[in-house]
């Protein structure tokens, strides 16, 4: 059934992501689907497959989420799809997209440092600002943001100093804005998922993996399917009262 409702997803096109998982989680929910990533042309294929697969409407353009202007042209070009008539109007932003710092303190560079926290929190705070005004006006909207296990235990999966720092600054921005919005109509909430069967951890060896997965209590590591299930979640009316929230996704491995 159509939704209402389009949802924007950040870092979409990647194969093996949670935010393409994410795309077509909202997709059979019946959701429009608009796929922001930092490769423009995959985002418009991965949206013409959605689109061709589940029936929904769904379109595809480029973003820079840690740069201002790249992110108000995807927005303004997202606001063209929906006066065309392409897809409906932004009822939900899934902030995804993000990059990791396998990299040990002392050798993170001021640069790497700046990256990692323009990625992930930078860019949740961009893309944020750009379609929350939208919302408010509409008096309908669904925010979940991209944290991290290691924001809550100091790293000790994959992402070192800098990954953890900017996952727990999404943490931050998501109960303060949530605090501030009040009954606008709009949710902010976050997910935070441990160890994820995704290409993000390029780099690893199978040492590391098989460490990994000992170390979860359910003994493996998650499907980007099943984070795209409790984002989609958190975007449904059946969450319409979870406000700064942060929902674990780790099998167990941090228990608070």
């Amino acid at each position: 059934m159509p939704h209402t409702y389009t949802a924007v997803i950040t870092g979409a096109a990647a194969d093996r992501g949670i935010g393409m998982a994410t795309a077509y989680a909202y997709a059979r929910a019946g959701w429009g689907i608009a796929i922001l990533d930092l490769d423009g042309d995959a985002a418009v294929r991965v949206a013409a497959q959605i689109a061709a697969d589940t029936g929904v409407k769904a379109v595809g353009a480029r973003v820079d989420v840690a740069d201002e202007t790249s992110v108000e042209a995807a927005q303004k070009a997202i606001d063209v799809h929906v006066a065309a008539g392409d897809i409906p109007s932004v009822g939900a932003l899934a902030n995804i997209a993000g990059i990791t710092s396998p990299v040990p303190f002392l050798e993170t560079t001021l640069s790497l440092w700046n990256t990692v926290l323009a990625v992930n929190a930078t860019g949740t705070y961009l893309m944020t600002r750009a379609f929350l005004p939208a919302m408010i006006e509409q008096r309908f909207g669904r925010i979940v943001n991209m944290s991290s296990v290691s924001a809550q235990r100091g790293g000790g999966v994959f992402g070192k100093v800098p990954y953890s720092a900017a996952k727990a600054a999404v943490l931050g921005l998501t109960k303060a804005l949530a605090r501030e919005l009040g009954d606008s109509g709009v949710t902010v909430n976050a997910v935070a998922p441990g160890a994820v069967d995704t290409n993000i951890r390029v780099g690893s060896t199978d040492e590391q993996e098989a460490a990994i997965a000992n170390a979860i209590p359910l003994g493996r590591t998650a499907t980007t399917a099943e984070v795209a299930d409790v984002i989609v979640f958190l975007s449904s009316d059946q969450a319409s009262y979870l406000q700064g929230t942060t929902i674990d996704i780790n099998g167990g491995s941090h228990l608070h």
